[in-house]
């Protein structure tokens, strides 16, 4: 009886756990305004991301990385299009700190249009560890968005 019991018990379980909800967002990031990168995806994608923990909704977060918004990633600025960034190099391990807590606590993705780093002569070794590069962002945001992702702009 006692087996059988605990048999209901984890079917009945997993049932709820495959109906779980689930958010899938692919974020474009573009901006290169700091006060932007701060307040929009620092801080308010962890607030938008506890919300949903809160209501015991999983969100799966990509951020797709172009535009203005290569210089928030890079490890050495002085070897960078960005050197003489007086604001950003002062800040610059913050924001790193406060980018990897996203990935390593959020399970935050991060991709990086490798045609933008060529164009920009930015080697992918410059790059922090956690971001992986994509080919194109097009191919990157077509890709995600067939695959139910919503889309949210950060410009």
């Amino acid at each position: 009886m006692y087996k059988v019991r605990v048999f209901w018990v984890l079917f009945f379980l997993s049932f709820l756990v495959s109906y779980a909800e689930e958010r899938k967002v692919a974020v474009d990031l573009t901006t290169g305004s700091l006060e932007r990168f701060e307040y929009y995806l620092l801080s308010g994608l962890a607030e938008n991301i506890n919300y949903y923990k809160n209501k015991l909704i999983d969100i799966d977060v990509v951020v797709i990385i172009h535009g203005d918004a290569y210089k928030f990633f890079i490890k050495d600025l002085s070897k960078s299009p960005y050197k003489n960034e007086k604001e950003l190099i002062k800040k610059q391990y913050e924001l790193y700190q406060r980018l990897k807590t996203l990935h390593d606590l959020y399970n935050v993705k991060f991709q990086i249009c490798e045609a933008g780093l060529k164009s920009r002569n930015i080697p992918i070794e410059n790059v922090y560890s956690f971001v992986k590069p994509v080919h194109t962002v097009f191919i990157a945001l077509v890709d995600l968005q067939n695959k139910g992702y919503a889309y949210f702009p950060i410009r």
